[in-house]
């Protein structure tokens, strides 16, 4: 009758190659090893999967704090263990340490490839945050946040009159005005500890949209289109002041209104 063995986990197996089990251990792997095709193969490749990490991660393994880990370890006591006189007890320690710093390479690898992201975003666009923010609030807006009468060209003269004291930038209610769309109110709010100017519309079709605005020294930049919360925004700038335009119109539609504006206020 032949006996079953159970199979080996890739723990018991890493320890079989590393002459960490007992002599009991190892003769029953061993016989494994020689009865199954599967777990001869599978030792193999752990075998075989010993590569020269270290080397590759030798400058990043000199910022990980190795001495302090290892002052660590070593005050750690050796466990009773089963493993035969000619393995050390401090094997253990000694592959742990090796996880251990190998996690540290790891983690300042990720961390420095986040950081490097994060840099080539903000190069590429540093009027992005301010974009998110809007898009943030005006996703909680509904036709009812807007509902009222169109105020008269005479208020929406003396809202957009803040604008010029805050911002430095003139509007009349014709520079902001959208086809088809009605003007519903011109906020100055605040982003960052800086002002940022909202005129705020109705769209009968699609519902609220805003054109927004802010300082910026980024310098001039044609439209752009990007899409944030479900809406499409429009977003360029002059050598003064950073706009966009958001609203979940489509996207054809958004770019062709934002181009009208573009035309009376980026100038």
């Amino acid at each position: 009758m032949t006996t079953k063995h159970t199979i080996p986990s890739d723990e018991e197996l890493t320890a079989f190659i590393d002459g960490e089990l007992t002599a009991e251990e190892a003769a029953r792997i061993q016989t494994m090893v020689e009865e199954d095709e599967s777990t001869a193969e599978r030792l193999e490749f752990l075998a075989r999967a010993s590569l020269p990490f270290k080397l590759a991660f030798a400058p990043l393994l000199s910022e990980a704090p190795r001495e302090k880990l290892e002052t660590m370890l070593a005050a750690i006591p050796a466990q009773p263990s089963a493993r035969p006189a000619s393995t050390p007890a401090v094997a253990s320690r000694r592959r742990f340490l090796g996880a251990l710093a190998a996690s540290l390479v790891a983690g300042i690898a990720i961390d420095r490839a986040v950081i490097g992201i994060g840099r080539s975003f903000s190069a590429k666009d540093e009027n992005s945050e301010w974009r998110a923010v809007v898009a943030d609030y005006i996703s909680l807006y509904t036709p009812e946040t807007l509902a009222g009468p169109v105020p008269g060209r005479e208020d929406q003269a003396a809202q957009l009159a803040s604008f010029d004291e805050k911002l430095g930038l003139s509007l009349s209610p014709e520079a902001v005005s959208l086809p088809g769309i009605d003007f519903k109110r011109a906020l100055l709010l605040q982003y960052d500890g800086k002002a940022l100017a909202q005129v705020a519309y109705l769209d009968p079709e699609t519902g609220p949209m805003a054109l927004c605005i802010v300082r910026s020294d980024a310098g001039p930049k044609a439209p752009d289109l990007e899409s944030r919360k479900g809406m499409n925004v429009v977003y360029w700038s002059n050598g003064t002041h950073a706009f966009m335009l958001i609203g979940h119109a489509a996207a054809d539609r958004m770019t062709a209104i934002a181009e009208g504006v573009w035309g009376k206020v980026a100038v």
